[in-house]
């Protein structure tokens, strides 16, 4: 158990520093290539761990609807989700984000009772609200001690949470008829395919960029979004999904202190209360939601 709590904790500090390493890669290359440079190391790190470990690449034959389903996966949950998420970074500060993205789990829950009809407790609701004054805190004002004023990023942010959120909700539609490898993989396939275009409009200058910063944008993509990932979906049978879900709520605060060091980002108070309140919100509502299904 202690095992697995090390490792799930490892990823959500991966995860966390992803916003420090989404800054510093924008220095060098634009939002458009950099998703499709990522989109490129993730699928070839798929392909290579797949075929060393023997797992079925097949991809089955879908309904018209399935299939519907699969594209708005690809080119909504995966692209778009990454896209947003760099084009957000660009523009908006990186602790922010961080806070913002930690809404994740309850636009999820909204999303489930839409789509899914999971049932949106009283609980839920709750935590929903005391998260919503968290985000309102850290978007009320920033740097320049304007009040209400919300940077252009954050609205890309914005969107981002949401196209995770319905990727979960979309993977879960998809996960009855297909495998969880070949529906990663694919996904990722088409994704890339997609990113092309965007990668050959905004990239000018990849090739003059330092070896370095290849290196950073290879290795964090496979680390990041390839090796995190394998090392989240097995380890995460071993622990309650609610428990797990609480340690992503460091994200925030690991955005913080390595946007401090490495980016010489000072933290703002209303961002740490604003965390303080998203986390908050985020607990409660899971703690409640696991406590009434166990009754039930």
């Amino acid at each position: 158990m202690e095992k697995a709590y090390s490792l799930l904790l490892f990823c959500v500090l991966v995860w966390g520093s992803n916003f420090v390493i989404g800054k510093l890669l924008l220095e060098s290359f634009s939002p458009g290539f950099t998703t499709f440079a990522r989109f490129l190391a993730i699928v070839l790190a798929l392909y290579i761990y797949g075929k060393w470990n023997g797992i079925s690449f097949h991809f089955p034959k879908l309904t018209k609807k399935d299939l519907l389903v699969f594209v708005l996966l690809s080119t909504v949950g995966v692209f778009i989700n990454q896209w947003s998420f760099f084009i957000g970074l660009q523009h908006a500060d990186s602790t922010s984000a961080a806070v913002i993205l930690a809404m994740t789990p309850l636009i999820t829950c909204i999303l489930a009772a839409i789509f899914l009809h999971e049932v949106f407790t009283k609980n839920m609701a709750i935590g929903l609200i005391v998260a919503a004054i968290g985000v309102f805190i850290v978007v009320g004002s920033g740097y320049d001690g304007t009040f209400l004023k919300v940077e252009k990023g954050l609205w890309w942010i914005a969107i981002t949470m949401v196209t995770f959120s319905l990727l979960i909700i979309l993977t879960r539609l998809l996960s009855k008829r297909m495998e969880a490898f070949p529906l990663t993989f694919h996904s990722n396939v088409l994704a890339f395919i997609i990113s092309i275009p965007f990668a050959v409009l905004e990239e000018e200058k990849a090739i003059t960029v330092a070896p370095g910063a290849w290196i950073l944008l290879i290795v964090t993509a496979i680390i990041v979004h390839g090796f995190c990932n394998l090392i989240w979906n097995k380890q995460i049978k071993y622990i309650n999904a609610s428990k797990a879900s609480t340690l992503t709520n460091l994200e925030p605060f690991v955005a913080m202190i390595l946007g401090f060091f490495l980016l010489s980002k000072p933290i703002l108070m209303t961002q740490v209360i604003g965390a303080i309140f998203i986390v908050c919100g985020v607990i409660l509502s899971n703690k409640k939601r696991s406590r009434r299904y166990a009754i039930t």
